[in-house]
């Protein structure tokens, strides 16, 4: 079935929190397994803002992001130790009480009954903003947090694929973006006007240019972007033959 003339697209932003993040001492690799995540779900990532362990930047953050996106995720800041103020951070962006979940904390007794028991920092991964459904964790016990559209998740990127990987198919989502992308060793500056007339010409589609020097060469990808097949092979088509028309080579798939 073709998709319809306007489909529904369904948008999500991403909050990374994390003193750490900005200082550099950790470098972040949730953003890619999101985005990519999302894709697969028909959802797009729209935008991702880094923010401090710090309450007011959260809730902020959280306040801006979940009015003007159908989905909010955050990773970090839900572990057992004083600076994991997600919790608290969420609930206070959505005029909620914190307390602890029954759910969580049979699954953290569980988990931690060969290990050393449930203490007061444990404890506090089972602490949601009241109301919220719990995302399961095969990883590590702690579990993931729903509230509304607000999805909250582990900082390490294992744990954090783990509860994407439970969340898959649970999300309403439309079409998922395909691509295409085409190589060749031309200047993007060169080609220009030909890359927005091809856009232009070929509606639901946009086309993404990713230059590069190698070889002692400048040279440049060209990523083209749809919901529909269709229309993505007309453009890679017309992009590939205006390219070749010049005298230039194309290579499928990049460079």
């Amino acid at each position: 079935m073709l998709p319809t003339q306007n489909p529904r697209i369904w948008t999500a932003a991403l909050i990374v929190i994390g003193d750490e993040i900005l200082s550099g001492r950790t470098q972040d690799k949730n953003v890619a397994q999101v985005a990519t995540w999302l894709n697969v779900q028909g959802i797009r990532l729209k935008e991702v803002r880094v923010v401090a362990d710090d309450m007011d930047a959260i809730v902020e953050a959280v306040n801006l992001l979940r009015a003007r996106n159908d989905y909010l995720f955050t990773t970090g800041g839900i572990g057992p130790t004083h600076d994991d103020i997600t919790v608290d951070a969420i609930a206070q962006a959505l005029g909620v009480a914190v307390v602890i979940h029954p759910t969580a904390r049979a699954i953290l007794e569980r988990y931690y009954e060969t290990r050393g028991g449930l203490n007061e920092g444990r404890l506090r991964m089972a602490r949601v903003p009241e109301g919220a459904e719990l995302i399961e964790n095969r990883m590590s016990g702690a579990p993931g947090i729903q509230i509304g559209n607000v999805f909250l998740m582990a900082g390490v990127p294992h744990i954090t694929a783990g509860m994407l990987d439970a969340l898959t198919g649970t999300l309403e989502g439309g079409l998922p973006v395909l691509s295409a992308t085409l190589g060749c060793w031309v200047a993007e500056s060169e080609v220009a006007d030909m890359l927005g007339a091809t856009e232009r010409a070929h509606e639901g589609c946009q086309i993404g240019s990713y230059p590069f020097f190698r070889e002692g060469k400048v040279g440049a990808n060209f990523v083209i972007r749809s919901v529909d097949q269709a229309q993505l092979d007309g453009c890679a088509a017309a992009l590939t033959s205006a390219l070749q028309a010049t005298g230039r080579e194309v290579t499928p798939g990049g460079i």
